[in-house]
């Protein structure tokens, strides 16, 4: 079975508004856009890999290294997983290997730059109902029920990710603490690890939002929650970009602002 000609990988964009479209049984949105008054390019990079109508993955990378590096990184990232699906599916492999495979070629491509380029991954494999979650760094995956339950959110590989997740710091705390930048995990280290998470129904009532952390240094769980879980795909990706840009643009320390280039997927199932 070939990988579906539907396909399309996101590098570099300065979206106006999301994109909306079908994909894997059900409808996506898809967000990107270089941070507020920023000259260079946009260092995140998605990626919607079709396998066919009812299969395929999800990615978002976030480019680490400034300048272009970053964004060289983020691209190599979402191009080869693309590539690895592509082969991998031709060949008779799971997309599980193809995935793993395309995150181990693409951390030797960053790692050849030796420009000290990396790139945080997040992707997610969708399976009719079912879904998988792969990834190295902060860029984040988020499962959220329409009555506002979260039922999947991956942690960040860092140090305030760990010490959330330890019980040390709170989410409030984690979101203005000084070291939320530092990233302990990527792809272009010579130890990444891949942390993959188990397999997962979805339900029709269900949102799955795949993001950079331009999201999540932005907002609050609370208020992501809040706009992702109701209403019409295309309405709360739009509510998304609108109260992300109002953040970055925000200096008022009684709420995070962080201005940084911004990428997410939104995916639901048909109902």
């Amino acid at each position: 079975m070939v990988v579906h000609e539907g396909t399309q990988l996101y590098v570099g964009q300065d979206h106006d508004q999301p994109v909306v479209c079908p994909f894997a049984d059900g409808q996506v949105a898809v967000f990107s856009h270089r941070a507020p008054d920023k000259e260079s390019p946009n260092e995140d990079a998605a990626a919607l890999i079709v396998v066919d109508e009812h299969r395929g993955a999800i990615v978002v990378a976030d480019g680490c290294g400034g300048m272009s590096s970053g964004e060289i990184a983020a691209r190599l990232a979402v191009q080869s997983l693309r590539r690895s699906v592509e082969t991998g599916v031709k060949n008779g492999s799971s997309l599980r290997s193809a995935i793993l495979d395309g995150i181990e070629r693409a951390n030797q491509q960053v790692r050849k730059l030796a420009t000290g380029a990396a790139t945080t991954l997040a992707a997610v494999e969708l399976d009719v109902n079912s879904m998988r979650v792969f990834h190295v760094g902060d860029s984040q995956v988020l499962l959220v029920g329409n009555h506002g339950k979260v039922k999947l959110q991956t942690r960040s590989h860092s140090p305030v990710g760990y010490a959330v997740e330890a019980g040390v710091l709170s989410e409030e705390e984690a979101i203005h603490h000084e070291d939320r930048h530092i990233v302990s995990n990527v792809v272009g280290s010579h130890d990444t690890h891949i942390e993959i998470g188990p397999w997962r129904k979805l339900s029709p009532r269900d949102t799955l939002l795949v993001a950079s952390d331009g999201l999540f240094d932005n907002l609050h769980l609370d208020e992501i929650v809040g706009i992702i879980r109701k209403g019409p795909m295309d309405r709360a990706a739009g509510e998304l970009v609108v109260y992300v840009s109002r953040r970055m643009s925000n200096s008022d320390p009684e709420h995070p602002s962080k201005p940084d280039d911004l990428t997410f997927v939104l995916f639901r199932l048909k109902r």
